[in-house]
């Protein structure tokens, strides 16, 4: 019976994980598809160019043509732009569900004045109550407290070392499904940014080869490069904007969590080695 949740506990660990990279996958191939439809079909349909012809000048203020115009590596960054909202309201719904169904800081306040009262079993069905990643680690080290408690056969400083090592291991098993695709968040600040970079290089490079004509430059490709380029520029930079603001919000939750599971953990463990000195 011991050694049961050894086994199913990785088991679960690698179901999640799996599924998890499945969704991370469709999701960036997904983001890719729509951003080159939108690209083909929204911004270069012929309504948004001059006679519908898609080698005209667009209409008059008409931006979606001109974002068409912009070239092949606007949908590379519609794409990216998607994976960002994408990626951050996943990681917002799994975040919040790991929290619980309370506020985690009342939680913890309620759990540690229960264990201080030694009311264990009321401290446990709070958990249930709560649910949520905070709650699953509390819960595993305070059923663990139970157990050793139980156990008169174990000296104090071995029951503590259970316990703590309950909670480690507990915790090692929540906390990946908190900090799964952060690193996707982390590398589209980066990624966005460049592949702006390289959409306002491209843009320039037609603009200075309309200047490098013959004779009269070419006004039309001049004015094509220039907005090639600034509109790659600005759609880089907000994918790498947006990206930064939620990564640094994400992380500031995950870190509000890690932080009451680490309080909870040590008032489980100080109130053991006090009530059984």
């Amino acid at each position: 019976m011991a050694n049961a949740p050894k086994t199913t506990a990785p088991a679960k660990k690698q179901e999640s994980g799996n599924s998890g990279n499945l969704f991370a996958s469709l999701a960036i191939v997904i983001c890719f598809i729509i951003g080159y439809i939108v690209w083909e079909f929204v911004m270069g349909a012929p309504s948004n160019f001059i006679d519908g012809n898609r080698e005209n000048q667009p209409l008059p203020g008409n931006y979606g043509g001109m974002v068409y115009h912009a070239g092949v590596i606007v949908p590379v960054l519609i794409g990216l732009f998607l994976m960002v909202w994408v990626f951050a309201i996943e990681r917002l719904i799994v975040i919040n569900r790991a929290s619980g169904t309370g506020n985690v800081g009342n939680f913890v306040r309620k759990i540690q004045q229960l264990i201080n009262g030694g009311n264990i079993d009321s401290a446990i069905t709070e958990c249930d109550k709560q649910k949520g990643s905070v709650a699953n680690v509390v819960k595993a080290g305070l059923l663990k407290y139970k157990d050793v408690s139980a156990n008169t056969g174990l000296d104090a400083e071995k029951s503590v070392v259970a316990i703590q090592k309950e909670i480690e291991e507990t915790t090692a098993l929540e906390m990946p499904m908190l900090e799964k695709n952060m690193n996707v968040l982390a590398t589209l600040v980066s990624i966005g940014t460049l592949t702006g970079l390289l959409g306002t290089v491209t843009g320039m490079i037609k603009a200075f080869s309309a200047l490098a004509t013959g004779g009269a430059p070419d006004s039309a490709k001049l004015a094509n490069g220039i907005s090639e380029a600034l509109i790659n520029t600005a759609t880089g930079i907000a994918t790498s904007t947006f990206a930064i603001v939620f990564y640094n919000i994400l992380t500031a939750k995950i870190d509000k969590l890690t932080y009451s599971i680490d309080e909870a953990g040590f008032s489980i463990v100080q109130t053991y080695a006090a009530n059984h000195k």
